[in-house]
């Protein structure tokens, strides 16, 4: 050991008797400086700005620590994207100065072995590493420094990222020196080898053999995780056989040039090392093998609780994930074999760490609609295994990987799902579909992957949605339907992929069965008979849940199923006259009532803004106000509400597309201060809270205003306790504001930028001249 320090003494000695070594530092450290300063300098410019007028001004919102460090002009995602240009130019002379000078003779005739000799030489160059991680944690220091609560978790992660990357880069560069006497050959087989590395993963991935092989060597986004606060073994373990593995291969390199072996002897120790790193990285790559620490304050990178929970529910029992992928479907691209590693570690990975036992299937096919398929427009005069051979010849795959139509069909019906990409989830005899949109994310997100796994664990929440008197339809896609918020299978906000089942019956034929979460009844057009209001009041008397919704002018329809609850809808329409909307179009406020139906993160927000006296609008196209009193067995409680004195109640058919209509009481006009334009009832009955919530409008939940947004979503899930949607939002950051003032961020820049840089200049260029001199 006392060798290997000695040799790394010499050769950081030599390192700063050269310019060269001087030349990076105070690069990187310029880079550093003008990476930090930049976003700095304009964030607290505009924090002074806004302060001076807008009292009300408290932080940005955003993490600052992300942004002055993490963020598209921070110093981590610059310096690590142009780190692999400093690193050969450092260590392209390591060891072929040595042979070019003749000094290698002198050390393979010393007593020195050839290991201390590798060994020290890369100790010398990780040291200097240090140097690089050292400038790069002043700049951590002073943004600690200048941001209120930053979160240095993540910076001393992102560090750590840093310092492994830089250490794998000078291990390439090691080797390579050691392959050639001439440094600039060195330095371009040094960047050669980095861009292999950081393009491999995306090589034979269509081939099960070396996908993951492939996929591990793999230097490309290595650091991502780190950057973000969440260390992994499987990524500290990658880069920890990458450095053994080039500095064993200069060792081997080395040792040739002092012994007499056939090539093959040789070629087999560099196989032999390869050979093991493949493996102990394979292995270690295994999802039951892998360990994680997330550094983050508000362990960002973790499921949430929530989903945390349903995967400890679901216990030691594995749960199996089949992948069907169409070939003439829509995602397709996603789920081909050479995307798979993208697939698993990049959407199952955080789910993989609570549950490693996941079971993974894969199913390739092809099929359409045959009744409706465009498929046959495109490719005229074609039969559908011509089509799924001409498709597959463009993708570049053996159709013969794709099972016939005939064939999956047994399997299973993927005709409700469209045959587009989606995966089956199944769980003790339990199945269901989490599946793909087409939006920008296009994967489930945590929050329909947890209602997805807790589907599994039964008690699955059933609307029912009655039909009989002209209601809304949860199949149909008109504008004034309900599909798109009830059973829209493309909406990942949609009920059925949060956790809700949907059905429809015929209230005038069926009954309505036991067991289920919520009855729904949306403006019928024509009057319930008695035999549907005597099942729908059987109904309400067992203590079930229900929704109701109405719509002006069609008031009589609901009445009469409204007065056992001692709710009445008003006679008339309310109006409401803008600048900007037809005067039927009002806009009530959501009440302190309405924050509370649920634990949304969006209703905790509004919650928070009521505290400083403000209240969110909602848009209903056309509504009446309600009536309730304090007369019922139910408790009232008003959801929506008008801003008081603008809106009144006109009597008889409203005018939308000509002059504002006037307040005219000889016409039957009436106004009161504020109408309630939504109530939630509650009573406790057989032992439980029973809840029931009416509107007086029905549009503001149709498919043209996507269903009532997050207030529509609440009100189903206030029906069912919360149970779903599972809420699944990330904490908000603290770091969200500068300690620091413009004038300081300026300071800074010239500090950071020019004065220490130049004193580091100066200090260089005393010593290599004094050295000259010597």
């Amino acid at each position: 050991m006392k060798m290997i320090f000695k040799i790394a003494k010499t050769e950081l000695r030599n390192l700063f008797y050269s310019p060269v070594a001087w030349f990076l530092t105070i690069a990187f450290m310029v880079q550093c400086g003008v990476y930090y300063v930049s976003p700095l300098y304009g964030l607290a410019n505009w924090q002074d700005v806004i302060s001076r007028n807008n009292p009300n001004f408290t932080d940005f919102g955003i993490s600052m620590t992300d942004a002055l460090f993490l963020g598209q002009d921070g110093i981590f995602a610059n310096v690590l994207q142009n780190l692999y240009l400093f690193v050969p130019l450092l260590t392209m002379g390591l060891i072929s100065r040595e042979v070019n000078s003749g000094t290698i003779k002198l050390l393979f005739s010393s007593p020195i072995r050839t290991r201390e000799i590798v060994l020290g030489k890369y100790l010398a160059i990780m040291i200097y590493n240090l140097l690089l991680v050292g400038i790069v944690g002043v700049f951590m220091v002073v943004g600690i420094l200048n941001i209120h609560a930053a979160d240095y978790g993540v910076l001393l992660s992102a560090a750590l990222g840093f310092y492994l990357l830089v250490c794998t880069y000078t291990a390439i560069g090691l080797f390579m020196s050691s392959l050639t006497n001439y440094q600039i050959v060195s330095a371009i087989g040094s960047f050669i080898i980095i861009f292999v590395l950081s393009h491999i993963s995306g090589l034979w991935q269509k081939y099960d053999i070396v996908r993951d092989l492939t996929y591990f060597l793999s230097i490309s986004g290595r650091t991502v995780k780190m950057l973000k606060g969440l260390i992994t073994t499987k990524d500290v373990v990658y880069f920890v056989m990458i450095v053994y593995m080039f500095v064993t291969f200069t060792l081997i390199k080395m040792k040739a040039g002092r012994e007499s072996r056939p090539w093959w002897a040789q070629a087999s120790r560099y196989v032999m090392v390869f050979a093991s790193v493949l493996v102990i990285g394979y292995v270690s790559s295994r999802p039951a093998f892998i360990g994680y620490w997330d550094t983050t304050r508000s362990k960002s990178n973790t499921l949430h609780p929530n989903t945390q929970t349903i995967l400890k529910d679901l216990g030691k029992e594995p749960v199996e994930i089949t992948l069907y992928t169409n070939l003439l479907g829509a995602g397709v691209h996603r789920g081909l074999p050479e995307n798979r590693n993208d697939y698993l570690w990049n959407l199952w990975e955080p789910y993989l760490r609570f549950k490693p036992d996941i079971k993974f299937n894969y199913v390739y096919y092809y099929d359409t609609d045959d009744a409706d398929s465009t498929l046959y427009k495109t490719w005229v005069g074609k039969s559908l295994p011509e089509i799924a051979g001409q498709t597959a010849e463009g993708l570049q795959v053996n159709v013969k990987d794709f099972t016939a139509p005939a064939e999956v069909r047994k399997m299973i019906n993927l005709r409700p799902e469209g045959y587009r990409l989606v995966m089956q989830l199944k769980y003790k005899g339990n199945t269901t579909f989490l599946r793909t949109f087409d939006d920008a994310n296009f994967w489930p997100e945590e929050q329909q992957v947890a209602a997805a796994l807790k589907r599994l664990l039964g008690n699955v929440p059933k609307n029912i949605f009655l039909t009989g008197n002209l209601e809304r339809s949860i199949y149909k896609k008109g504008e004034r339907e309900y599909s798109n918020h009830a059973v829209a299978r493309d909406n990942r906000q949609s009920l059925i992929n949060i956790g809700f089942d949907s059905d429809s019956l015929c209230v005038e034929t069926q009954e309505i069965p036991a067991g289920i979460s919520t009855l729904v009844l949306a403006d019928p057009k024509t009057a319930l008979s008695a035999a549907a209001m005597e099942k729908i009041s059987r109904y309400i008397n067992n203590g079930g849940n229900m929704l109701i919704f109405g719509e002006p002018g069609k008031q009589q329809m609901l009445n009469p199923v409204l007065k056992q609850l001692g709710v009445q809808l008003m006679d008339g329409t309310l109006i409401e006259v803008s600048k900007d909307e037809m005067p039927h179009m009002v806009k009530p406020g959501l009440t302190a009532a309405g924050t509370h139906l649920s634990e949304d993160p969006a209703l905790i927000a509004l919650r928070e803004m009521q505290t400083d006296g403000k209240s969110m609008g909602l848009l209903m196209p056309g509504v009446t106000g309600i009536t309730f009193g304090d007369s019922s067995a139910f408790k009232a409680m008003p959801l929506l509400a008008t801003v008081p004195g603008n809106v009144w109640l006109k009597a008889g058919p409203v005018v939308t597309d000509s002059t504002a209509p006037v307040f005219n009481p000889q016409d039957g006009d009436t106004r009161q201060p504020s109408y309630a334009t939504a109530v939630a009832l509650t009573r406790t009955i057989n032992g439980k809270e029973q809840r029931i919530a009416v509107s007086a409008d029905a549009d503001f939940m149709s498919n043209l205003r996507m269903g009532g947004g997050f207030l529509g979503r609440n009100l189903y899930a206030w029906m069912v306790n919360d149970a779903f949607p599972i809420y699944t939002p990330k904490p908000k950051p603290i770091d969200t504001k500068l300690t620091i003032t413009a004038t300081t961020a300026n300071i800074e820049k010239y500090l950071f930028v020019w004065i220490l840089p130049g004193l580091v200049l100066l200090t260089g260029t005393i010593l290599l001249v004094r050295r000259k001199r010597q």
